[in-house]
């Protein structure tokens, strides 16, 4: 699909939004009057709710945004090192809504690049039900973005990666998505930044004595719902919370409007795991290294303190995944299929270059880099990178440096 996308350009776009989403308008960008009118759909209720989400998501990047200081050192006489951290100027955000309208994800990703710096935010999204979704629509105009596009699959992920017909080029693309939208990201990672390869929706308790059955299970399948293909995992040191939990399982999966999907990625997905104390749990949630943890124990900050691998923490009862994954204002794009090993989730600093500069202020500092660097560049046969060195060693410094020699090597 990319190759005939890059080749075909916009006929390949409207061919592949025909054959997927049944989906061809005269333009997929939304005008301002098809946005008013999915900002007229919701209800004051519905437009508050979205607004009380973003300000949250908005207040905790704010902070994480003033912890990214530019920095500036003197590190030697006359040196001067430093780093600036600066916006990715062009970003696009896939905000999925083909089976489910997820507008969390406006907040996730367009609001979050907003606070960054990014200066041009664009958002792409299938259309729900025959057309736009009103809810999706109207969660990225407050979210402050600045153009909409009602299109879905590898077809807008890759149009934007290529910058065909009234699609923008894009530095970058952020989403959670489906596997297709994964892969698409995958191979167009290098000619786009991407934030990271989202797999299926994954879910880790750790639980003791201090809850019943009923919590774990409604905590479990309340994310299994997410997909067939999303892991649940409970580790416990209670066999009886063990035993509790499956017994509510079946109870909730007589229940709940998702119980198809939720059973389905429970049956095939699940895994409980006995362990003999708080320690070992730590060990096995490690290796499990899942999106979401969620700690339900006596002492949930002995987990805040031991645990390494995890995408985000949900530390006692009174929190769940879901909070995270709509308002509470953490981000809900996480690492999946390990990847907690080496990163965290989709954040501020995500839409940012850290870029360091240097600063050479006197002729005795330039001399003294200069001289280490001049013997240092022969040392690796880099005689072109030597003689960078040399020359500025003879005019701010030893006017005596030969060519082609090692500053103070005879």
């Amino acid at each position: 699909m990319i190759i005939n996308i890059e080749k075909d350009g916009e006929n390949a776009i409207k061919n592949y939004s025909e054959q997927f989403d049944k989906w061809m308008p005269k333009t997929f960008r939304l005008s301002q009057e098809e946005i008013a009118a999915c900002l007229a759909d919701l209800t004051p209720q519905q437009i508050n709710d979205i607004k009380f989400a973003q300000n949250q998501v908005k207040n905790f990047a704010e902070h994480q945004r003033a912890s990214m200081l530019d920095i500036e050192v003197e590190t030697l006489p006359g040196i001067i090192l430093g780093h600036k951290n600066i916006p990715v100027e062009t970003v696009g955000c896939y905000i999925p809504s083909g089976k489910y309208p997820l507008l969390a994800s406006a907040h996730m990703s367009v609001l979050t690049a907003k606070v960054a710096g990014v200066k041009k935010v664009v958002a792409v999204s299938p259309p729900y039900e025959g057309k736009p979704s009103s809810a999706v629509v109207a969660a990225c105009a407050l979210a402050g973005v600045d153009e909409i596009y009602c299109i879905g699959g590898v077809q807008a992920v890759s149009a934007l990666a290529f910058g065909i017909g009234e699609f923008p080029a894009v530095d970058m693309i952020v989403s959670p998505g489906n596997a297709y939208i994964a892969e698409a990201k995958r191979q167009l990672f290098g000619k786009i930044g991407i934030d990271l390869i989202a797999g299926p929706t994954e879910t880790l308790i750790i639980a003791d004595e201090t809850v019943d059955g009923e919590l774990v299970a409604t905590d479990l399948l309340g994310q299994a719902e997410h997909g067939p293909t999303s892991p649940t995992v409970l580790i416990t040191t209670s066999e009886s919370l063990a035993n509790d939990t499956l017994k509510h399982i079946e109870i909730l999966l007589s229940k709940l409007d998702t119980a198809k999907i939720a059973g389905q990625a429970w049956e095939m997905y699940e895994e409980i795991i006995l362990c003999e104390n708080d320690e070992e749990m730590v060990k096995e949630a490690d290796k499990v290294a899942s999106e979401h943890v969620q700690v339900m124990t006596k002492d949930p900050d002995y987990f805040l303190s031991n645990l390494q691998n995890y995408g985000a923490l949900f530390l006692g009862s009174r929190t769940n995944v879901a909070y995270g994954d709509k308002v509470i204002g953490t981000n809900h794009t996480l690492p999946t299929s390990k990847s907690a090993r080496y990163t965290g989730g989709l954040w501020v600093g995500k839409f940012l270059k850290t870029c360091t500069y240097q600063r050479i202020l006197t002729d005795e500092a330039t001399t003294l880099i200069g001289s280490y660097c001049s013997r240092l560049c022969t040392l690796e046969k880099f005689t072109g990178h030597a003689e960078q060195a040399n020359i500025r060693v003879r005019r701010y410094g030893n006017k005596n440096v030969p060519f082609g020699s090692a500053v103070g090597v005879e």
